[in-house]
């Protein structure tokens, strides 16, 4: 019985022992994940703020003439309501 408890108590310690190693592992992935992502965003940060100067810098594009695209006219003149009904009336359609 003293033999069994004593193997019980060794068996635990060793799992403390495991559980504690795979902890410190976990914790240390974590932080280089943490300062992995740190590193990245300032990285993305410099980039971002070096492209808002430079755009910053650079002279606007020059205005084009003439009309823009939302002012031209449709390709395709839509008719009146009433020429529509009236020839839905006509091929028979019922309305």
């Amino acid at each position: 019985m003293a033999d069994d408890l004593a193997k019980a108590r060794a068996k635990t310690q060793a799992m403390r022992v495991l559980q504690a190693e795979d902890g410190r592992k976990a914790m240390a992935e974590y932080e280089a994940s943490i300062t992995a992502t740190r590193e990245k965003t300032e990285r993305l940060r410099a980039l971002r703020m070096a492209r808002e100067a430079a755009e910053a810098a650079a002279p606007p594009p020059p205005k084009t003439k003439g009309k823009s695209k939302a002012a031209k006219k449709p390709s395709r003149v839509a008719g009146k309501l009433s020429d529509w009904l009236d020839d839905q009336r006509d091929s028979g359609h019922n309305t």
